[in-house]
């Protein structure tokens, strides 16, 4: 596939941060933690990954502003872009040694994803895509799954763990949405998740609580692999409201209905 400049620089970001959590994951005993809160871990690995994506990004686009994790909001000088991004999206899997985290990065054009990455160095895994050039694993091109009903769907979610709020309203909708599908899955990185999506791995995905670093690379990818994705009320204010559902165009639809019902 021909890529962008834009779109290599981005590429470049992440494989040289993702080198360095390769090598982390790999003495993950070895690592400074400290909490943030509970059930939520930062490492220094996180905080190297997150400088070593600024440096990059910094050094090819100087005047674009930043929204990161870590760093929080970086207002730039060119106020119509800025780069959104999770130096380590899954830092629980990656502290436990699971091999299920990423690294994600979007372009965003006021407020709109343009370009994104989401790498996983463990398993060396590449998605990227831009704004009308479609989306791609490694260089394959991704579609998102056609299946037509939800009975024969495997449907990933992000499950709400200590410190986060209506463990009660999450289990009404795992009620509704477990009885209606053939499988729930559970990656631990919506990064990933959204990719999967787009990958045709999961045929939907739905969760709360998320963040625009966790979402906006993912949500381009879904689109440019023919996929839909919206909020939990079926609005384009997945940032603003935290939600974000997904899959192909009936699966969405229906994914949407069944939530409702919780």
């Amino acid at each position: 596939m021909a890529r962008s400049a834009l779109l290599n620089v981005m590429v470049q970001a992440v494989r040289k941060a993702g080198r360095g959590l390769a090598r982390d994951f790999g003495e993950v005993e070895n690592l400074q933690v400290s909490m943030k809160g509970p059930g939520d871990f930062v490492s220094a690995a996180d905080k190297r990954s997150e400088q070593t994506l600024f440096d990059e990004l910094k050094r090819v686009r100087p005047s674009y502003g930043f929204l990161m994790e870590e760093r929080g909001e970086v207002v730039g000088d060119d106020e119509q872009y800025r780069w959104v991004v999770d130096p380590l999206d899954g830092t629980t899997n990656f502290l436990h040694g699971i091999p299920m985290f990423s690294i994600s990065v979007a372009l965003e054009k006021n407020c709109v994803p343009v370009a994104g990455v989401v790498y996983n160095p463990a398993l060396d895994e590449l998605y990227t895509a831009e704004k009308g050039s479609g989306a791609f694993v490694n260089d394959r091109r991704l579609r998102v799954s056609a299946r037509r009903e939800m009975a024969d769907c495997v449907i990933g979610t992000g499950i709400p763990h200590l410190g986060r709020p209506d463990h009660q309203g999450y289990l009404a909708e795992l009620r509704q949405v477990m009885a209606n599908c053939s499988g729930i899955r559970r990656i631990g990185s919506a990064a990933l998740d959204l990719a999967y999506v787009a990958a045709g791995r999961f045929d939907g995905f739905w969760e709360r609580g998320l963040h625009p670093w966790d979402t906006s690379a993912g949500w381009l990818m879904i689109k440019e692999a023919g996929g839909f994705a919206s909020d939990i009320a079926g609005k384009d204010k997945i940032h603003e409201t935290s939600t974000i559902v997904a899959g192909n165009e009936a699966i969405h639809g229906q994914l949407l209905a069944t939530l409702a019902k919780a």
